[in-house]
């Protein structure tokens, strides 16, 4: 889903330093690395970041599937 704007545990905002903290991870960096340079400290925080996992793009898929059969059995009628 989408981040956070907030730790759930401490209240930190990190929704602003997620997508920079991805780009990075995605780029090759160490995670771990990229959290201390972010200054990302917290065990909480880091848990946000580290554990979320970006699943919007599987719901789309199947919404977007469900969207077709709507319109595929409206046409039959």
């Amino acid at each position: 889903m989408i981040i956070p704007v907030r730790c759930f545990t401490c209240g930190k905002l990190i929704g602003d330093k997620w997508e920079e903290f991805a780009r990075r991870v995605k780029a090759g960096e160490e995670p771990g690395e990229v959290l201390d340079s972010l200054e990302i400290k917290r065990y909480c925080c880091r848990r946000m970041l580290l554990s979320h996992v970006e699943i919007i793009d599987e719901i789309l898929r199947f919404y977007e599937e469900a969207e077709k059969r709507k319109e595929a059995r409206n046409q039959y009628y």
